[in-house]
């Protein structure tokens, strides 16, 4: 199926979840992660759930990394450069929803993409490949092209791979690993 195709089924699938669902299938998910080797970095990126849109509830995986004693990094988008910012997550961090719902901190501590290990992405639909479909604007794609070759890139979904998804670009990048409620995909 083609990237529009994808985007609107899971959507919707989402949509479907009870935030009971939703709350367990996450927790699912973070533990999962675990699992991964992954934990000797220091620099984590995360994205902050958009409760609107039903996304994996972060804040399991967030409780993790600050257990772990980790630097947390969050992003604030720009919509006309359809860039990310990365600020540090500390106490101190001031979070409020954009116009599109999406929690950000208001400033902070900037952090270059170049420190960051470990990436955590939200998608709507994956395959078997590790390429992803995100919500279309092309923002986890410029933000990775400028982290390092050996950052580690996590995509987390409530559902399971897509044999094949049709119209990838030469700019899409993909994931190293995929890990659902129910299993972890290596690519």
């Amino acid at each position: 199926m083609t990237k529009q195709e994808l985007r609107k089924i899971y959507k919707q699938n989402r949509q479907e979840l009870s935030n009971e669902t939703l709350d367990e299938l996450s927790l699912q998910i973070a533990n999962k992660l675990l699992e991964l080797p992954i934990w000797d970095s220091l620099y984590y990126h995360i994205f902050l759930s958009i409760t609107e849109h039903k996304e994996i509830n972060t804040d399991y995986i967030l409780s993790i990394l600050s257990g772990k004693d980790k630097h947390i990094i969050v992003s604030k988008t720009d919509f006309e450069t359809r860039s990310m910012a990365n600020f540090l997550l500390t106490d101190a961090t001031v979070i409020k929803k954009n116009a599109y719902n999406i929690p950000e901190p208001v400033d902070g501590i900037p952090i270059d993409n170049s420190l960051i290990d470990v990436v955590f992405i939200p998608l709507l639909a994956f395959d078997k490949l590790g390429h992803r479909v995100g919500y279309g604007k092309g923002f986890y794609d410029t933000f990775l092209s400028k982290c390092k070759p050996e950052t580690i890139k996590i995509g987390l979904s409530f559902f399971e791979a897509e044999n094949e998804i049709k119209g990838i670009f030469d700019t899409d990048i993909p994931l190293n690993y995929c890990v659902t409620p129910n299993k972890t995909y290596t690519f």
